[in-house]
Order: C-alpha cells, then structure tokens, then sequence
C-alpha cells in the first residue's frame, strides 16, 4: 500500500565495468558474432541462415537449379540473372525467337486476346448533349407557338370577315334578342326602322324629385299629394294612398284620349272592400269621364269599369261594368278595362279574365289629368282610394281578350307599345 504520493521503487545496482547493459548477461558476446548469432564467421557465400555450403552456383535457398526447367518464372531465356534458362508455361518474354519457343516437353497453352477495350464510364451527365437537347426541343416548342398562334389568328380574321358578311345564324339570333328592349322599356323606332337598345331603369320616381312617379313610357310623371308615397316591396315599387282629400297622385296633362280607343290596367288592393274606392280615372273639373275601381252593385262590392256619355255626370249618362274575385280585400286583383271605339263597346277583365261588356253611345271626351287614388263628381273630388296599387298601364288601343290574358302584372305587352307606364317592375 502506498500514501498516494509515490510508487515505491528498487534501487537497481548499477552495471559493472565491462559487462553489458540491463538485460543482457555479463558475459561480453563471442568473437566475431554478436547476441543471437553462432560464433565466428559467416560462411563465404552465404549468410547466418541458410545451409552450410552456401547456395547453389546461380539458384537461391528456396529455388531450383538454374539449369532446371522452371515452371513457374515469368522471364524466360536471356533475362537478367538467368541466361539460357528455359521459362515456363507464362513465359511472356518478348525477346525470346520464336524458334526457342516453347520449350521442348512442354505443352503449348493458349493465352486468351485481350478483350476489348472500353471506355471507363462515368457517373457525371454528358452536360453539354443534354444542354443541346434542351435547346432543340426548345426551338421546336417557339416554333409550335409561332405556328398555333398564327393558326389562332387566321381563324379569328375569317370569323370575323365570315361574321361582317352574315355570320353563324344562331348567334346573330341571339344578339338580336339581346337587342330587344324589355316589355316594361319600349324604344322608340330609328330612322332606319330599328330599334335601338335603351339602358334599364327600374327607378319609380323621377330623378331628383321623389314626390313624382316616373313614367316609364311617355313623358306623363304623376304628381304625388301630400297623403301618399312610394315605398319598396320586395323587388318592386308600389303607390300608398291612405283615403283622404290629399292622397293622390295626377298628371300635369291629359294622357288617354276618351274619344278614340283606349286600355287602362292597374294592379290594386284596397284595405276595405265598403264604399265606393277609384283607383284610376280621368276628366275634367265637372265629372270624370271614365273610372275604373271598387263600387258596390246590388248592394255587394264588385269591380267596375264606369264611363260617362254626357257632358254634365249625371247617372243617367253613366254605364257600368262590374266583376268579382274570391277575395276582394287585401289581396291584389289585376284590373284591365277597354274601350273599343268602333263597336261602342266597353269591357272589364279580373286577374286576366272578362268579368263583363257593355254598349256604349260613346264617352265624353274631357281633356283633363290622369288621377290616382280618386274620381271627379259633380265638381267635387270623391271615391279616395284606401290602398296600394302597381303596374299602371295605358294603351291607344283596345287589347284583345288574348292579349290581357297576357298582360303580366309589372311587365307591359311587347307587341303593343304602351302610352303611360308608372311602377313596373
């Protein structure tokens, strides 16, 4: 055991003089030979290791004689260090003349040619034949473009030139129906006899002035009174009039001329069905001279269409139609009355249908405004209309049956142009 600091040591006595070092014996080495060798001299020829005698005049330990056929040398006859001495099987010595060659006793083998010889291959790409493969596919890519695009173009002239000169049927179809103005925006006939395309404006009063109601058609706004407005309801516009002497609404001007032929359809709905309730009409400051409403006949509210063939109003130059729905209050009902010049005839259709008919002498012609909401009676204002309405429409025309079947709340014929035309939608 030690304390940790330093190994314990042995004094080792130091080497007497002429003896050897540590480790070896203190015998100092025969002569002539030193440690690990046999005394004396090595044999001449030869070194510690090999036989007494020495080796064999031109062989070595390990080797045959040199006068010995050997199998198994690769330098054959005239090499260095071997003359005459016959080579082997391998021999590959080219200075050996063919004719001492092969050696006698020996068989002959045959050394198979070489193979041939190919390239070492590399790894790396061949950078610069993909680089000019690129640019050849590249070329042919732009020349493909130049020509689609060529191709694309020519195509786009003869259908132009093909289109000036007539063009695909179909499409010159359509593009004259999109000319086509809408039933509710009639255009007014060019010079050439076409119709050109006006820009859709649903707007219900007119611009700037919102106490007007636009007229769609003609140049006929209708002025509203201090009681009535129009408001929104769902995609369309409708008048409100609440039943009073200033809810109304007029036009500054005559707009349907009485003593010709002439149409007017409107689409109302009334809060009550009781009592007498105008919601169209037109005349002069004495009486109207036609007026198309709610009215009670043989004590039961109904439709009617009332015209006035004198001068004076009075109700014995009045002639009325009238006609029914299944509901009559709050719920809308498509008015349309006619007047047919030539028969003396006048009509009223409900929701589409002839409710009735009547002959006529004939109405009196009086030149004054369009009214909404209220009649003219006797000098006085009468029959306030409590109430909505919508699509009022005027024609210069007597409609057919066929044609107010077809009349379409909101939208005016196409086939027949309309002269007043107030909150379509």
């Amino acid at each position: 055991m030690t304390d940790g600091k330093n190994p314990p040591t042995t004094p080792q006595p130091e080497p007497a003089p002429g003896n050897s070092g540590y480790g070896f014996p203190p015998v100092p080495p025969a002569p002539g030979g030193g440690y690990g060798f046999p005394p004396g001299q090595p044999p001449a020829g030869g070194g510690f290791g090999p036989p007494p005698g020495g080796a064999a005049p031109q062989g070595g330990y390990g080797f045959p004689q040199a006068d010995a056929p050997n199998p198994y040398r690769q330098d054959g006859p005239g090499a260095p260090g071997a003359p005459g001495a016959p080579g082997g099987p391998f021999q590959q010595n080219p200075h050996v003349p063919p004719s001492q060659w092969p050696p006698a006793g020996l068989p002959v083998q045959e050394t198979p040619a070489p193979a041939p010889f190919f390239p070492q291959q590399s790894e790396q790409p061949d950078w610069e034949a993909l680089a000019d493969r690129t640019a050849a596919e590249r070329r042919k890519k732009r020349t493909w473009g130049i020509v689609g695009g060529a191709t694309v173009l020519a195509l786009l002239a003869g259908g132009g030139a093909f289109w000036l000169l007539g063009g695909d049927g179909g499409g010159e179809q359509q593009q004259a129906a999109d000319d086509q103005p809408a039933a509710s925006e009639p255009a007014s006939p060019s010079p050439s006899g076409s119709k050109s395309k006006k820009p859709a404006d649903n707007s219900p009063t007119v611009k700037d002035d919102p106490t007007q109601i636009r007229d769609r058609a003609g140049k006929a706004p209708l002025k509203m009174g201090p009681d009535a407005g129009v408001f929104p309801i769902d995609k369309r516009f409708e008048v409100r009039t609440k039943g009073g002497e200033n809810s109304y609404a007029e036009s500054e001007k005559r707009v349907v001329d009485t003593s010709k032929s002439f149409t007017v359809s409107a689409r109302v709905w009334v809060r009550s069905d009781k009592g007498r309730q105008i919601a169209v009409s037109q005349g002069n400051e004495k009486s109207s001279s036609f007026a198309l409403g709610l009215d009670q006949v043989n004590g039961k509210p109904a439709w009617v269409f009332r015209v006035q063939t004198g001068d004076q109003g009075a109700d014995a130059t009045t002639v009325v139609v009238s006609g029914t729905s299944s509901k009559m209050e709050k719920t809308f009902a498509e008015l349309t009355a006619t007047y047919d010049a030539e028969r003396k005839q006048i009509a009223l259709y409900v929701n589409g249908k002839k409710a009735g008919e009547a002959a006529v002498p004939g109405i009196h012609d009086a030149k004054g405004p369009l009214q909404l909401a209220r009649a003219r009676h006797e000098d006085k204002w009468t029959a306030a209309w409590n109430g909505a309405m919508d699509s009022i429409q005027t024609y210069d025309k007597a409609l057919s049956a066929a044609q107010v079947d077809t009349l379409k709340p909101g939208k005016a014929l196409a086939s027949v142009e309309p002269t007043g035309a107030w909150l379509l939608y």
